[in-house]
């Protein structure tokens, strides 16, 4: 069965890898495996120019994996969704919490602070908002909850997402 996934939402500097590592932090607590997503916006090159990684790519190895005694890297050329790609790489997870995606159809918690320097949150009229966090008067149709709320939103996503 594949987890379902939650995308952590704002714009920048709006404090989502924050939230998103005391989510992290609060549900592992719980008892839950947790996966998690960052978005890269222009790509990224995990292998480093000269490594052994890095040559076996450029000489045409679809997929490589880098082991440790306790830790992997997978760098595979993939072209199927973000989705795909989260569902069929994070396997034997409870649940995968993404940051970023906004443009995604996945259910998003919006986090907007009012000191951030931005006007308006994203995701008003966004009917994948699922949740918002703020310090601001803002009141999406969704439950909202404060910056520091972090017990209330991992209690909100156990009760409405961890499979029972």
């Amino acid at each position: 069965m594949t987890a379902d996934i939650i995308t952590i939402v704002g714009k920048s500097d709006s404090g989502k890898t924050t939230l998103l590592e005391k989510l992290i932090a609060e549900l592992t607590q719980r008892g839950y495996r947790i996966g998690t997503v960052k978005h890269a916006h222009d790509g990224f090159e995990m292998d480093k120019k000269g490594k052994d990684s890095q040559r076996h790519r450029k000489a045409g190895a679809l997929a490589t994996l880098v082991i440790t005694d306790d830790q992997i890297a997978l760098i595979r050329d993939d072209r199927t969704s973000y989705i795909e790609k989260m569902k069929t790489y994070l396997l034997g997870v409870d649940i995968i919490l993404a940051e970023g995606f906004k443009r995604q159809r996945l259910p998003k918690i919006e986090i907007f602070r009012t000191n951030s320097g931005h006007k308006e949150p994203l995701c008003m009229e966004d009917d994948t908002l699922i949740a918002f966090v703020t310090d601001s008067g803002y009141k999406p149709d969704v439950p909202i909850f404060g910056l520091e709320d972090i017990d209330k939103i991992a209690d909100f996503i156990e009760e409405n997402y961890f499979r029972k």
